[in-house]
């Protein structure tokens, strides 16, 4: 298969279910595009140059000083190099076979987009950026932590409409993506995913981590603002 050009890409990118176009107008990646790029990045992220090197030669029928050169003129890294394979193998899983040079363009174009937020979309997604202030015009607050590719946090995210439920009446519900927020999880001590961060009056009541059960929460609830 040949394409015209990159909207050309662009549009088989989405129709593959590589590219997910959010709510906000940002392309990320799909969650199941990004677990297949997770398994190529743990074998080929930090491989040494000899074998960064040999694999390029070998993926293009290069000799290995072709290779190097080529490398060091067009700039290639390894994180393409980690995007070439992944699209590769998700296409042909898919029965998509497209041109050599149309998959080295359409990796260019993979390699530095991040993958969708775990954050439900119906719920406000909070980054290190603004927490603190959403926490300042919210005093009474839950959070809830999330990850990618966590099945504790897909089974509690099927119970999430009742335990939103149990919230009461004037308390702010958030959600943040845990791989990316470094200051929240050191404030509020969460080290794992899923994890619901409880804010009363302006103070830390509690953070309860591992998938709970509603009722669970709901003490955790009663406990913070009972008043």
């Amino acid at each position: 298969m040949g394409l015209a050009d990159s909207e050309d890409r662009y549009e088989l990118l989405v129709e593959e279910g590589v590219f997910a176009e959010t709510e906000d107008g940002r392309v990320a990646v799909t969650e199941a595009f990004d677990a297949t790029k997770r398994v190529y990045h743990d074998s080929y992220a930090d491989i040494d140059d000899a074998t960064f090197h040999e694999t390029i030669a070998d993926l293009f029928e290069l000799s290995v000083t072709d290779a190097r050169d080529r490398i060091d003129s067009l700039g290639i890294t390894r994180s393409q190099l980690v995007a070439y394979l992944t699209l590769r193998s998700h296409l042909e899983d898919r029965g998509v076979i497209v041109d050599g040079s149309d998959l080295v363009r359409m990796a260019g174009m993979v390699a530095d987009v991040t993958p969708v937020s775990p954050v439900p979309d119906d719920t406000v997604a909070l980054t290190d950026d603004d927490y603190e202030q959403f926490l300042a015009d919210n005093p009474d607050a839950v959070v809830f932590v999330w990850k990618l590719h966590c099945a504790p946090c897909k089974a509690m995210k099927g119970e999430l409409d009742e335990v939103l439920g149990l919230v009461p009446d004037g308390v702010a519900v958030a959600g943040v993506d845990g791989e990316r927020v470094d200051a929240f999880r050191r404030e509020f001590d969460v080290s794992a995913a899923p994890a619901t961060v409880v804010v009363a009056d302006g103070d830390h009541h509690e953070t309860l981590e591992s998938r709970r059960e509603p009722s669970r929460l709901a003490e955790l609830f009663d406990a913070a603002y009972d008043d």
